[in-house]
């Protein structure tokens, strides 16, 4: 039906996807407890362990590389980025900040594949942890309705 609503309709169906996973190692302590959160999320939601490809680079700006790595192989359904910039006293957070969320951006377009962005940028620490669980879960969920969404649109 033309204008109809084709957004998230039922439940969200992970099985049978094959998800990748890049993780920004830089503050860790947060980039874990996203990761921890995102694969619960992620088995919560169907997708078997044996599916899900996780691997760390050492901070957001590497993250687009390695996704980018991951799309060229041309096995996974979707990917997510995880990371964590936390400003600083130079511009270095803008930076960082722009240049991850334009690569992520940009392999999302150029390989047609969907990526849930889950790079934090935050002012300090304390807002990162207190998104760090939320923001983990919120990336399985946005890579499984993207996937669903797209088999959806054929």
């Amino acid at each position: 039906m033309f204008g109809a609503d084709k957004g998230q309709s039922g439940p969200l169906d992970g099985k049978g996807l094959c998800i990748g996973i890049v993780q920004a190692r830089f503050n860790e302590s947060v980039t874990d407890a996203l990761a921890r959160a995102c694969l619960e999320e992620l088995a919560a939601l169907g997708v078997a362990a044996g599916d899900i490809e996780h691997v760390k680079v050492p901070g957001a700006l590497e993250v687009p590389v390695a996704l980018q790595a991951m799309a060229e192989k041309d096995r996974y359904d979707a990917l997510i980025a995880l990371g964590c910039i936390i400003r600083g006293e130079t511009y270095h957070f803008e930076l960082v900040a722009n240049e991850s969320a334009a690569g992520v951006t940009r392999i999302s377009l150029d390989y047609q594949l969907p990526i849930a962005n889950v790079i934090l940028t935050t002012e300090n620490m304390e807002q990162a942890v207190a998104r760090q669980v939320d923001k983990g879960r919120d990336g399985a969920r946005v890579a499984v309705e993207m996937c669903n969404l797209l088999d959806e649109l054929g």
